[in-house]
């Protein structure tokens, strides 16, 4: 069982479905935790990108690092500390919101989630040994999402960002079409993301 668990709710506004779903995952986890032995209580932690403070432009690239704001420290903690990452975004224009976006281009720097050394060709993976779940929360529907429209946005989290770095494995859950659905449907989702903070802790 995972010890330290961390929450991201990507989405920019924190009143959302995604919101909802990673309360979901959270509450289930919570309560699965109090219910274990006390060696094997798992730590829980969360952070929404729409309460987080920090400058999401890269100004310079990876030419010059500035100084990174309190969130992003305690970020980078949560990411080292972690053992599983559950990641909660919704799907715009095939990818992510620019502002989590924004969050991966001043965290996951050089150093720190990764390292190249003179003469190889691959990267150091420095976040290895975590493990990763996604969320994500679509207009279009799932069927064409991944065979129309090839999941970018999955492969670019699964495998150039979170898999980059070393998280392995990575599971993508896609909830959509969220633009029609019924609050029957909705309320299906938010179950389905309970039993998997359940099912977390059983693992």
């Amino acid at each position: 069982m995972p010890k330290h668990i961390l929450i991201l709710n990507g989405h920019p506004d924190r009143n959302r479905l995604c919101g909802a779903l990673a309360d979901a995952y959270q509450q289930a986890a919570t309560k699965g935790a109090e219910r274990a032995e006390r060696a094997e209580k798992a730590e829980i932690q969360r952070f929404d990108l729409a309460d987080m403070q920090f400058n999401a432009n890269l100004s310079h690239g990876y030419a010059e690092q500035a100084p990174l704001e309190a969130d992003l420290l305690s970020f980078q903690q949560a990411l080292r500390d972690c053992d599983h990452l559950l990641l909660v975004a919704p799907v715009w224009w095939g990818s992510v919101p620019a502002r989590l976006k924004g969050l991966f281009d001043r965290t996951l720097l050089p150093g720190f989630a990764f390292r190249y050394e003179a003469g190889q060709t691959l990267q150091e993976k420095l976040l290895r040994g975590k493990s990763a779940e996604v969320f994500l929360t679509l207009d279009t529907p799932p069927w064409y999402f991944r065979w129309f429209q090839k999941a970018p946005a999955v492969y670019q989290l699964n495998h150039a960002t979170l898999g980059f770095c070393g998280f392995k494995p990575v599971t993508t859950t896609l909830f959509g079409p969220v633009i029609k659905s019924s609050a029957k449907q909705r309320q299906q989702w938010l179950e389905q993301a309970a039993e998997k903070g359940r099912r977390i802790l059983r693992q």
